[in-house]
């Protein structure tokens, strides 16, 4: 293959990550790279898998030289026997880019696409959920069917990639304090370390791991319930009746 393969399989780091991933069943994996820390570290453990991967790179246009960051991810793909895609699409600038941006980048992806995020983005995710009043489901956070690396910590992304002598692409927009969540990293969960004086980012992953389990139950018994018969959504705890109505609603009619 190549010499970053060769040392990515002696890789003891990436070895001890690598068990505590958890990539799905299947065959071939799809993997949204960046080209960031994240991402490449999520490129590097879904090929410790022995599968086939395909490094998926969205080209946002934000930038002048943007067109670089594909070259870069299709190099490291290919080095590493990955198939490497890229997708352009076009964001206008404006209010909330981040979060068109984001819309844009996944309708251009393939929906079973795996993506780089760790410990650190889901007690980010929780913690911006919580502020936007999104309930249980957004303080479950995101769920490892899609973000393999939610068990792992950015600082360990960072040193897979610096053990393997990969220098990752940095995104001006992660250091941008106009956008919510940078400010979220940067000053909230700093803050909170400091009040509470323990390890944040743990202890929200772990809450978000719990409401996870005790949401999915009660979707499940939600699910049991029959909307259109009246006397059932009256008898029904309440939790249970209105969580089963917003399931109803949020289904489509079939025709």
């Amino acid at each position: 293959m190549s010499a970053l393969y060769d040392a990515l399989n002696r890789s003891t780091l990436a070895t001890g990550l690598f068990e505590r991933c958890s990539f799905p069943q299947g065959d071939r994996l799809h993997c949204a790279v960046s080209g960031g820390a994240d991402s490449l570290a999520l490129l590097l453990l879904a090929v410790r898998t022995g599968r086939p991967v395909t490094a998926w790179h969205v080209d946002h246009g934000l930038r002048a030289d943007s067109s670089y960051d594909f070259d870069f991810v299709r190099h490291i793909a290919e080095a590493l026997g990955a198939a490497a895609e890229l997708r352009v699409v076009t964001v206008e600038s404006g209010p909330n880019l981040e979060a068109r941006a984001r819309d844009a980048r996944f309708a251009a992806l393939p929906p079973d696409v795996l993506t780089g995020h760790t410990a650190d983005d889901q007690a980010e995710t929780v913690l911006i959920n919580l502020m936007r009043g999104s309930g249980t489901a957004g303080l479950a956070g995101m769920r490892l069917e899609h973000h393999p690396l939610l068990r792992l910590r950015r600082s360990e992304t960072r040193a897979l990639c610096a053990e393997l002598e990969l220098q990752p692409l940095q995104d001006p927009m992660n250091d941008d304090d106009r956008y919510q969540r940078v400010r979220v990293r940067n000053e909230v969960i700093p803050l909170l370390k400091d009040i509470a004086q323990r390890d944040m980012v743990d202890v929200i992953s772990r809450q978000a791991a719990m409401l996870r389990d005790d949401n999915d139950l009660l979707d499940e018994l939600a699910a049991m319930i029959d909307v259109t018969d009246a006397r059932a959504l009256a008898a029904a705890p309440l939790v249970l009746s209105r969580r089963a109505i917003r399931q109803w609603l949020a289904n489509p009619l079939p025709p």
